[in-house]
């Protein structure tokens, strides 16, 4: 079975009144092109605004980075800015930053998040949206749902969840993004603190400092 892909791409490419909201008529339209392509390039799509910022979900087979997929997506929002300008709409195709389309959206202006996946039965995605924001935005958030369990108790009651998860963050004046991996043994610690009567801290002091004594097998009589 084939992986199934989320695309969102989305660009700014006019609003009213000012730096708001994107016009019905170019979420129609969005919609309509996007419509057309069901059953051919995409599995489904829907088109929705976050500020004035029109936004493009697809979902698809095709994989990240796809040409196709970001061609279809440039050709959208070329269309929407052709009404934009129709319609006056302010800063009508300012996303839209070269004149013609080079294989991918990304640096052209266009925003885009893509995820590829094995689909199981039931597989809820959500997708973040922000305008008029920092690009870490979602910083707190994504650390308060992944990698703390008085958030999310599903980190402490799954097993599986207790290796953690990786954290990759981005400085956008560095090349490569650095590597965190969170939460490490606090998961599993969680579950014998968060019982009183199956766990007693007996002491607490810094990892620094702290002489470990070898790690002793649980007695099996206590």
């Amino acid at each position: 079975m084939p992986k199934t892909t989320v695309s969102v791409i989305k660009a700014d490419v006019g609003s009213f009144p000012g730096h708001s909201r994107v016009h019905p008529k170019l979420l129609e339209k969005a919609a309509q092109m996007l419509k057309a392509e069901r059953g051919k390039l995409l599995t489904d799509s829907f088109v929705t605004h976050c500020g004035d910022d029109l936004e493009l979900i697809m979902t698809h087979t095709r994989g990240v980075d796809d040409k196709k997929i970001h061609k279809l997506a440039w050709d959208v929002f070329l269309e929407c800015t052709k009404i934009a300008k129709e319609l006056k709409l302010y800063g009508a195709g300012q996303d839209m930053l070269a004149d013609a389309f080079s294989g991918n959206v990304k640096g052209m202006g266009p925003g885009v998040a893509e995820m590829e996946f094995e689909e199981r039965g039931s597989d809820p995605v959500m997708i973040f949206m922000a305008d008029k924001t920092e690009p870490g935005a979602w910083n707190f958030y994504l650390y308060k749902i992944f990698a703390d369990p008085f958030n999310t108790a599903g980190l402490v009651i799954d097993p599986s969840m207790h290796d953690g998860f990786v954290f990759e963050v981005h400085d956008p004046g560095e090349k490569a993004g650095n590597l965190f991996l969170l939460p490490r043994g606090e998961l599993t610690a969680c579950l014998p603190i968060s019982a009183p009567r199956r766990g007693m801290s007996s002491s607490t002091c810094s990892r620094r400092t702290a002489r470990l004594p070898p790690r002793r097998a649980p007695n099996a009589s206590t």
